[in-house]
């Protein structure tokens, strides 16, 4: 932990390197959320470089290594958001959206294309809580927290999205067995 409260104080007295340390320290987490909201590689890529360039912008106002995590997360999943809103990202209606094929081979069903496919025929909002509570598992407190919204939305959020899935997943195994 000092490690880190060292690397942040000397980012932002200016000191590049700290700067590139905490960039390589949560590139990963920034990328992969932008990712998985978007799926698309290259914009995600983008959306971690505008998060990054805000980050440096800002590191002023982070106060701790765990401010800056936090703080991190909530830039990320609004970038994606607002991103989405801009280039009006197409959102099929999910009664409306294919039923994706799942593969017989499972390994790890969280992170298969089909249920990636099938989270991401959800609204955006939804889908940034689905995303934060089971890929960055955060609690439905810290999500509310993140994103600036009444805990029992994020809970509402969470409800209607997991049924949606459910029965989206159910009918895709019915498919895959018959």
């Amino acid at each position: 932990m000092q490690r880190a409260d060292d690397t942040l104080s000397r980012a932002k007295i200016g000191d590049q390197t700290a700067f590139a340390e905490l960039v390589r320290e949560h590139q990963a987490m920034v990328f992969s959320l932008a990712h998985y909201f978007s799926r698309d590689r290259a914009t995600a890529e983008d959306l971690a470089q505008e998060v990054f360039i805000h980050l440096y912008q800002n590191l002023a106002s982070i106060e701790s290594p765990a401010h800056l995590k936090f703080w991190l997360r909530r830039v990320t999943g609004h970038r994606c958001i607002d991103h989405a809103r801009k280039h009006k990202m197409r959102l099929v209606n999910v009664d409306d959206a294919p039923e994706p094929v799942a593969s017989a081979d499972f390994g790890d069903s969280l992170m298969t294309a089909a249920l990636r496919r099938i989270v991401a025929t959800l609204p955006e909002k939804p889908r940034l809580v689905v995303t934060l509570r089971y890929q960055e598992d955060l609690d439905p407190t810290e999500i509310a927290e993140l994103l600036e919204m009444p805990l029992n939305t994020v809970k509402s959020h969470l409800r209607r999205s997991l049924v949606i899935l459910r029965e989206k997943v159910t009918r895709c195994m019915g498919e895959v067995k018959v």
